[in-house]
């Protein structure tokens, strides 16, 4: 199901690779990994998973569940960069980076996502039980970028640690619900 999307994201990198090599267009090619962050897309239909699981976490809370239920095993992991920290890496690299090779942008740290279910629930004050869906799938194993290519390019290192961000998201999810 994400294969259009793939190609379509490699379609890019040749036609940027191909417009820099013909008329010296200086394209560059940023790959950054699940970004996370206040004004992400909390819709349970279409969201990704840190906004998933703070909308699903507050519900549980919300309507006093017992239990929330996670797909998957918990076991998989991510790197996640939140927000802030991207778009200083789209403008360090807009401003030094200027070669073809495409460069990942991440924050370097890998969490699992069972790791990431008890941050979110220590955070938003859940009492209930966490259940894995096994039924479910979990997705890639792991998905972990190296970011060795931005520091050495364009000197790019992630300042915000998972849990502040996670807090910051959190907060802001938690106000705009407030205001409804």
């Amino acid at each position: 199901t994400n294969a259009p999307y793939g190609l379509a994201k490699k379609m890019l990198l040749v036609q940027a690779q191909a417009y820099r090599k013909q008329y010296g267009f200086n394209a560059i090619y940023l790959i950054p990994t699940n970004l996370y962050g206040p004004g992400d897309n909390f819709d349970s239909e279409s969201s990704h998973v840190i906004p998933a699981l703070i909308r699903k976490i507050y519900l549980a809370k919300l309507n006093r569940e017992h239990f929330v239920s996670v797909w998957g095993t918990g076991a998989a992991t991510r790197d996640f960069l939140y927000v802030e920290d991207a778009a200083r890496a789209i403008v360090s690299a807009t401003k030094e980076y200027d070669k073809p090779e495409p460069v990942n942008i991440g924050s370097g740290r890998e969490i699992a996502i069972r790791d990431l279910v008890i941050m979110i629930i220590r955070w938003m004050g859940y009492q209930g039980e966490v259940l894995y869906d096994a039924s479910k799938p979990d997705g890639q194993p792991w998905r972990f970028l190296s970011t060795a290519r931005a520091l050495e390019e364009f000197g790019f290192k992630a300042n915000v640690k998972m849990y502040d961000g996670l807090k910051k998201t959190i907060d802001w999810f938690l106000e705009k619900e407030n205001e409804k």
